[in-house]
């Protein structure tokens, strides 16, 4: 299994003394029988096309005669960089059972009417490309950047990684960190996290797709996003698989804040997985071509739940995967029809269409469905403060204030209102909130506790002096400042 941007296999044979010629009759006559397209014939030896049907891998073989040995070459033809299948070490050790076999049963009338037919090439003073000189630095380096340039049937792909590559960029100009941004410029820069995108932000569904958690996480990203655009772009075409993209990535964000609504969830992984769901669906139908159906299947399965399985790990967003997965396996399955009829150009704007209609209304619906316990909880601490102000009230009234008022105040008003608090913390336990939301809502409710005891120590007061010493009432006011101080202290 390779993993090199050109994945390849190599292998020598030996010539056994044989006339480089009929080495040459031999290869064209083996290509041939096994059907593989030869594209150029050379003095020194020929490249040949596998393959390349639809969701066919396509490679290129090569054989080069030297003078001692034969230089057998096959490698990716169609842009994948990967060789999941080990498809070129197979064209090789294919190529060399046959290429035996043939040695042995042509006769030499078949091999002398065939160097016949190759004269022109022999005698032709032409520089045999087999001969080039290996690719230098500077054409390696422009290989590796076409990953990153649109071309007619690898489009989207590349535009998708620039735009996710020049947010980061932009974000580490700006002062984000480059290995560990915080969570705060996360957010600042459109994250996905629930209490912000349940309160009417929903363009962080979208934008969280586009940042990344440092570089690590973004390289990460932009590699598996590589390979499945070079494997399915060429075959969904732009449309479709920018639709896909966007699609798969707004279904991953919506099930990842229904599913984790209080974690800030940022990257291209919902997307990605979303585009190797709507490939896993066809790899069930009869649109790939059987012969490498199978293969494909067990390998990208395999991949996928690797990925699912690594994402229970802590501190991925492993909802999102599942959502993406699951909304792009969906997707694939819409995608049939015009798949089918890949010249049908109405029929594929009416499916992408459709699709997108039908996407963006299960997700508005679960958008809106979807409680926001951090805005309920903010409605809760607003009703809170309310009524704590009501309750302060008797507090700072006048001192001339007669007393058979002040003790209506502190029992009918202050302690009524000190009591309703406590039903509006134990209301406020019972939504799903991270446990500092817990730890503070026991806070308040020693706090609440503590106000109602002081009142009591003040209407006893009020009612017979002699019964409640003043130490009593400030040791109360002593742990109300010290409750006070401590929610001051877990706020920040």
């Amino acid at each position: 299994m390779a993993f090199s941007f050109t994945p390849s296999f190599k292998k020598q044979i030996d010539t056994n003394n044989a006339d480089p010629k009929h080495i040459l009759v031999i290869a064209l006559e083996t290509a041939r029988q096994l059907d593989w397209r030869i594209i150029y014939t050379g003095k020194n030896g020929l490249i040949t096309i596998i393959g390349g049907g639809l969701f066919s891998p396509m490679q290129e073989f090569r054989l080069v005669i030297n003078q001692s040995d034969i230089l057998l070459i096959s490698k990716n033809a169609d842009g994948k960089i990967t060789d999941w299948s080990e498809m070129n070490e197979e064209n090789v050790n294919t190529f060399i059972e046959k290429y035996d076999q043939l040695k042995t049963s042509l006769n030499s009338e078949f091999i002398e009417e065939k160097l016949v037919e190759l004269t022109p090439i022999f005698e032709s003073e032409e520089e045999d490309i087999l001969n080039a000189p290996p690719p230098t630095p500077k054409e390696k380096l422009l290989g590796f950047l076409s990953f990153f340039i649109p071309r007619p049937e690898y489009f989207i792909t590349p535009i998708i990684i620039n735009v996710n590559i020049a947010i980061f960029i932009i974000m580490v100009i700006r002062g984000v960190s480059t290995f560990e941004p915080t969570v705060s410029d996360l957010i600042s820069w459109g994250a996905n996290f629930g209490p912000l995108t349940l309160d009417n932000q929903y363009w962080r569904l979208i934008t969280a797709i586009f940042l990344h958690i440092g570089i690590m996480h973004l390289l990460l990203n932009m590699y598996a996003l590589m390979y499945i655009g070079m494997l399915l772009e060429p075959w969904l075409g732009k449309l479709k698989f920018a639709a896909a993209y966007l699609l798969t990535g707004l279904s991953a964000s919506i099930v990842s804040v229904t599913t984790h609504g209080f974690i800030v969830s940022a990257g291209a992984s919902g997307a990605i997985f979303g585009m190797y769901g709507v490939f896993l669906s066809m790899l069930t139908t009869n649109i790939i071509e059987k012969n490498v159906r199978k293969q494909l299947l067990v390998s990208i399965g395999f991949f996928v739940a690797f990925n699912l399985l690594y994402g229970t790990k802590e501190g991925i967003d492993n909802a999102a995967h599942v959502g993406g997965l699951v909304s792009g396996f969906i997707i694939g399955y819409l995608y049939y029809p015009s798949l089918s009829k890949p010249d049908n150009t109405g029929l594929e704007v009416l499916s992408v269409m459709s699709i997108a209609v039908l996407t963006l209304l299960c997700c508005t619906v679960t958008y809106y469905q979807t409680p926001n316990p951090f805005a309920m909880y903010q409605k809760k601490m607003k009703d809170f403060a309310v009524k704590e102000s009501m309750a302060l009230e008797v507090m700072q009234m006048p001192k001339n204030t007669a007393k058979d008022v002040l003790m209506s105040e502190l029992k009918d008003r202050g302690i009524y209102y000190w009591n309703e608090n406590i039903q509006v913390i134990n209301s406020a336990d019972s939504l799903d909130l991270p446990e500092p939301y817990k730890v503070r809502d026991n806070m308040l409710k020693k706090y609440c506790q503590l106000r109602i005891n002081s009142y009591n120590l003040l209407y006893k007061r009020l009612q017979d002096s002699t019964t409640v010493r003043l130490p009593s009432i400030d040791s109360v006011n002593r742990e109300i400042a010290e409750i006070i101080d401590d929610l001051s202290k877990h706020n920040k």
